[in-house]
């Protein structure tokens, strides 16, 4: 075992500097790779003077790399993905028909909706964002909408899938963390669910209605025009979102589903837009462009393929690695630990985790620790004071979970302007689901506080 000592003041400069940092690159517009290069250098060596022995270091970050090497490849082959339905004309079709058949209606609202089903099903939010995501960004825009507007409103849907969905990775942590079943944390999530959904639902019809009247009908035929001369609208090539929905449907895993969808996409553009397998390799590797008579439809039928994922990976791979050095060398707990002294009532509880499970998944920029901390730490609690642990999985999933693509530093923010080129700073007022959800479960806290006050009070009085 090492001989090493971490006091309460180690924590806090870790955690301090590290976000200072981060947050340093976003302000002078650097690459988040220097800002986390950054905190990994600082927080390793305030460990080795420590004394943390560099071997141990080193086998914190190949864990962590060897844990994420999936995700690496999943972002790659997003990149690819996206460029290679777009030469396809998977993409361009689905704007095509989508101009043509939900005209008329509040597209706000309906974008919500229809991330929030298809996420359900695909089990993923930026899988989600990825695919069904990019068509309905394309409509909206036809429709004059906002890009930054419509895609708050389609990542509000899409996040639904890692609170929700039975087939998330990130929602089966959170059960397997907390120890429990789905079927036990649904009826409980269903509480909070119930209202956050009803309220941002509403809010995204009352902002989609100032747009229905903005509808440029010349603009429309423009664009289908432009879609129509420039790819071959087979209705093979529906097969391609039908697959996606089919396998995610039935389980198949996030990474073998859009490898599928890779290869589909390519075989269409082959077969269907006639190009040629270079072209789509340098698409794939260097992004796509589109080249329709419609200026405008070009600047909606663009991507970065693989390579301008790199970036992505480099800042992924930053993040992991930091999370990793604050969570397993202990620094982290010195300040958990004297967060969960004194805990009383349930209301409190509640509120802690909630506090804690967000800060995790802030700082260490995923919601991975922001789930298994919280998860470990307040699983003995919840049990002391005879609360049913389904609330803490729902808490987690209300908060740290949830609130994750409102920070630019943030892995799944990452990912999102790597996609749509719109960063967190302009969408996360409109991502309404993502900040209401932890509100929602705070209230519920305060709550269920006032009523363990009240339950005491009379208690006391039936004792006199």
């Amino acid at each position: 075992m090492q001989d090493f000592k971490l006091t309460e003041s180690d924590t806090y400069v870790a955690l301090c500097l590290s976000v200072l940092l981060i947050a340093g690159s976003i302000i002078l517009e650097l690459s988040l790779i220097y800002g986390f290069l950054a905190g990994i250098l600082l927080t390793s060596g305030l460990l080795l003077i420590r004394g943390f022995k560099a071997s141990a270091l080193g086998k914190i970050f190949m864990e962590g790399i060897m844990q994420c090497r999936l995700l690496f490849l999943l972002i790659l082959l997003i990149g690819a993905t996206v460029s290679v339905w777009l030469s396809s004309g998977a993409v361009p079709m689905m704007i095509y028909y989508g101009l043509t058949y939900m005209k008329g209606i509040n597209f706000l609202l309906a974008a919500f909706l229809i991330a929030s089903v298809m996420s359900i099903f695909m089990g993923t939010a930026i899988g989600t964002i990825s695919t069904i995501g990019i068509a309905l960004l394309g409509i909206g825009r036809g429709f004059g909408i906002p890009s930054h507007i419509l895609l708050g409103a389609i990542i509000s849907g899409a996040f639904i899938a890692d609170k929700l969905s039975p087939i998330s990775g990130l929602l089966n942590l959170t059960l397997t963390t907390t120890a429990v079943s789905y079927r036990t944390v649904l009826r409980s999530m269903l509480k909070t669910l119930l209202p956050v959904f009803l309220i941002t639902a509403t809010s995204y019809y009352v902002i989609g209605s100032t747009y229905g009247s903005a509808v440029d009908a010349a603009a429309i035929k423009q664009y289908q025009a432009a879609i129509a001369g420039s790819f071959n609208l087979s209705l093979w090539l529906m097969l391609l979102p039908a697959a996606v929905f089919i396998l995610s449907i039935i389980g198949v895993n996030t990474l073998k589903t859009i490898a599928i969808g890779l290869m589909g996409g390519i075989v269409a553009s082959v077969y269907l837009q006639q190009e040629g397998i270079i072209s789509i390799v340098n698409w794939m590797l260097w992004g796509y462009k589109g080249a329709t008579t419609s200026e405008m439809l070009n600047g909606i039928l663009i991507s970065g393929g693989m390579v301008a994922m790199l970036e992505v990976v480099l800042i992924v791979a930053g993040a992991v690695l930091l999370s990793g050095l604050l969570e397993k060398s202990g620094l982290l707990k010195p300040i958990l630990g004297k967060m969960t002294e004194r805990i009383a009532s349930r209301g409190e509880l509640i509120l802690k985790t909630g506090i804690i499970s967000s800060i995790l998944t802030i700082v260490t920029c995923d919601q991975v620790v922001g789930i298994i901390l919280p998860g470990s730490l307040f699983r003995d609690k919840f049990e002391e004071l005879g609360v049913d642990t389904s609330l803490l999985a729902r808490t987690i999933s209300d908060t740290g979970t949830i609130i994750a693509p409102l920070f630019p530093w943030n892995v799944n923010a990452l990912i999102i302007v790597s996609l749509t080129g719109i960063s967190a700073g302009y969408y996360w007022p409109y991502a309404v689901l993502c900040y209401i959800f932890p509100l929602v479960a705070f209230l519920y806290a305060a709550a269920d506080g006032i009523s363990t006050t009240n339950l005491k009070i009379k208690a006391a009085k039936v004792s006199r």
